[in-house]
């Protein structure tokens, strides 16, 4: 099997590029570092792409094992013919793969096993060939004998030998998974006596759709409700039409007697059925996992990549009522100073004294922002602050605060702060993640951050292999600080890893910052390969070469240097701007350098160290402060704080946040969410409905 070439076919990219792109794998290559600088040798691929050969290649690689582990299973059990052979080297997928192999597969003893051990194989035979009942009926008493006890069980066990044989047949097996696949329908209902119990699942007590409509978030939720314990679930197909497919596959090896529809409806009721149900909700499952990991996925992105405010003296605060609220100091660089508790909310209600605590604390560190998390008490802290700071130009930012606590108990939080209480910490997190969000919320594992549904249901290796991918392509996207950045972060640069992350960090504080890219290969265990993976992600400010702080790569420093030469002028004027760039004087090059390079290092000369992360802008306010507040009609501002299949959650500044159902995104057809809205966006919502009692809040953004 060529590996490469089914790969090239797939995903419809030339083979020489797949052969290059694995090359480059196999030589230790990063899916961010061959992206952004062998686009001469992949022919330009982006990281999807890239993503995509390296799961294909590995799918491929897992199917060749299981193709051989088949292949010796059948030659240990001396049943290899040439005609297997050439099924098997014809199988495309792992499906076909396993119902050639069915028959031949060792299992636990089903019912025809046994009877065929009870001595009915020939009794089998015999309703398979014989036309006329009366013949069979005549020696039905000849295998009543040992374990047979009666004609009735000897005709049992006949049939159940002859339904496995045909659910063993692969063409029946293709003819009626493809009834399945086409046809199937889906319907749960709720189990008796749990309709109270199971209420919030009430949409599904009486549902049904096909299989292919079914989507991902519902197919979620009917699987987790049957998983509690309070729906039935059943996917079925026509019953008929099934033994009619039967008939017209198996027919004429089966005389025409009365025992021939019997047989085959025991074969499709008994084993079929079963078997092709389980396969499709295994499909099901397995289809709305990627869905929903493919919407997981892109909002973690957008949240990674969400706009940093910058470097800012700031107040950070972890809202809480009887707890208090735990505040604390930070510089422009996001170092703590000190930390303070107020208590403005109930039971205590000291809300004077805790105003006059955020103005002196904004006078005396000259604070630009306040960053507020928006859980527990947050909404009330909010309206407290800017009540204090109202006469102020002081911004007020409420920041999502999911997965803080997971860091304030976290080793990495201990580490940097031993002595601090965990709220505190807690604070520290909410105003660094205000800060600059990608660099905070690396230190939280993926899945605690909260983008998305249904996280805890779907395959979960998987969702942690896509979240890592994710944070990898982020981190590189933006790049990192060398000099500033924490080991977390430096973790996820290409080729680094945590333990080296770490060698940076300590070899970093030896000598007291690095001056130079080319200082990290004195970093214990930083060998050439490396370096080479990582030095284009890493910058330094202010070093000794001003390309050190771009994202051209060291290997393309001589091009850097050519182009200056060609321009009679230095490295420093090429990336001031004060000389452009002349295309002509570019030709020469073309001799020692790829077209790709020159044209990208020319790039990041006309707009070096910028970082590709739009500003952030403080959200506007709306002056509400509950349910009853709301009004069909009502126009708010709010923010989208998270996206599903069905449509996106808006915060308006409540504890609830509004649905923007798919349908109510704008006045056209929308079939991804994701096209219309981004995480973290500013929008203008109208309020459709208010449900106070279940808590829903129905938002538009039609017109």
């Amino acid at each position: 099997m060529d590996i490469n070439n089914l790969i090239s076919k797939e995903l419809a990219i030339s083979v020489n590029s797949v052969n290059k792109v694995l090359e480059l794998f196999e030589q230790g290559g990063t899916v961010p570092f061959v992206a952004r600088y062998r686009k001469e040798a992949t022919g330009n691929l982006d990281e999807v792409q890239l993503f995509a050969i390296k799961e294909k290649h590995h799918y491929w690689k897992e199917f060749e094992k299981r193709k051989a582990a088949i292949i010796k299973s059948i030659k240990d059990q001396d049943k290899w013919t040439s005609d297997l052979a050439t099924k098997i080297d014809a199988a495309l997928s792992t499906v076909e793969l396993e119902d050639i192999y069915l028959p031949f597969k060792q299992k636990r003893e089903s019912k025809g096993q046994k009877a065929i051990k009870r001595g009915l194989k020939g009794l089998a035979f015999l309703l398979q060939q014989e036309a006329f009942d009366v013949n069979i009926e005549k020696q039905l008493s000849l295998y009543v004998k040992g374990e047979v006890k009666s004609e009735k069980d000897a005709l049992s066990g006949a049939i159940d030998i002859l339904s496995e044989w045909i659910s063993e047949n692969e063409k029946v097996r293709e003819r009626i998974r493809d009834q399945f696949q086409r046809f199937a329908t889906l319907s749960s209902s709720v189990k008796r006596g749990k309709d109270a119990e199971a209420s919030k699942y009430k949409d599904y007590f009486n549902y049904s759709q096909r299989v292919d409509r079914v989507a991902a978030h519902r197919a979620l939720a009917i699987f987790r409700a049957e998983k509690e314990g309070f729906l039935s679930i059943k996917i079925e197909v026509d019953q008929d039409r099934a033994i009619q497919n039967i008939d017209r596959i198996l027919g004429y090896r089966y005389a025409d007697n009365s025992y021939k529809e019997k047989i085959f409806k025991e074969a499709y009721k008994r084993v079929l059925q079963p078997t092709f149900e389980s396969e499709i909700k295994k499909e099901i499952k397995e289809s709305a996992d990627l869905e929903s990991i493919k919407v997981f996925a892109e909002n973690l992105r957008q949240l990674l990549l969400q706009s940093p405010l910058g470097g800012k003296s700031m107040i950070a605060i972890d809202p809480g009522f009887r707890t208090g609220c735990k505040v604390a100091v930070l510089n422009a660089n996001g170092e703590y100073l000190e930390n303070r508790t107020i208590y403005p909310h109930p039971p205590q209600k000291k809300s004077q004294e805790a105003m006059q605590v955020i103005k002196n604390l904004v006078e005396a560190y000259r604070v630009e922002a306040i960053a507020i998390g928006n859980g527990t008490a947050g909404l009330e802290t909010e309206k407290m602050v800017r009540k204090a700071l109202s006469y102020t130009d002081v911004q007020v930012f409420s920041v999502n605060e999911a997965g803080a606590s997971i860091y304030s108990a976290s080793e990495i939080a201990r580490a940097e702060f031993p002595s601090l209480d965990v709220t505190v910490r807690g604070a520290i997190s909410i105003g660094r993640r205000l800060m600059d969000p990608l660099a905070e919320l690396v230190k939280i594992d993926p899945k605690s951050i909260g983008v998305g549904q249904y996280q805890h249901d779907v395959n979960q290796p998987l969702l942690k292999q896509k979240l890592d991918e994710i944070v990898e392509s982020c981190v590189n996207h933006v790049g990192v600080e060398l000099n500033t950045a924490t080991y977390p972060i430096l973790s996820h640069v290409s080729g680094l890893g945590e333990a080296l992350a770490k060698n940076v960090v300590a070899y970093r504080d030896e000598i007291g910052g690095f001056k130079e890219r080319k200082e990290l290969l004195k970093v214990p265990k930083m060998g050439k390969k490396t370096f080479e993976q990582a030095a284009g992600f890493l910058r330094i400010q202010d070093g000794k070469n001003p390309l050190d702080n771009t994202i051209i790569h060291p290997e393309s420093y001589p091009l850097v240097k050519k182009i200056a030469e060609a321009h009679n002028t230095n490295v420093e004027a090429l990336l001031a701007k004060e000389v452009i760039i002349n295309e002509d004087k570019l030709s020469e090059l073309n001799a020692n350098f790829d077209q790709y390079t020159i044209d990208f290092v020319v790039q990041e000369l006309s707009k070096p160290t910028r970082d590709p992360r739009k500003p952030l802008k403080e959200s506007r306010y709306n002056d509400i402060s509950a349910m009853e507040d709301l009004i069909p009609g009502m126009k708010l501002n709010g923010t989208v704080n998270n996206i599903t299949n069905f449509g996106a959650f808006v915060d308006i500044g409540l504890k609830q946040s509004g649905l923007v159902h798919v349908s109510e995104l704008a006045n056209e057809f929308v079939s991804d969410v994701q096209a219309y809205v981004s995480l973290n966006q500013q929008v203008e919502v109208k309020v459709l409905s208010v449900d106070l009692e279940r808590g829903r809040i129905q938002l538009t953004m039609k017109n």
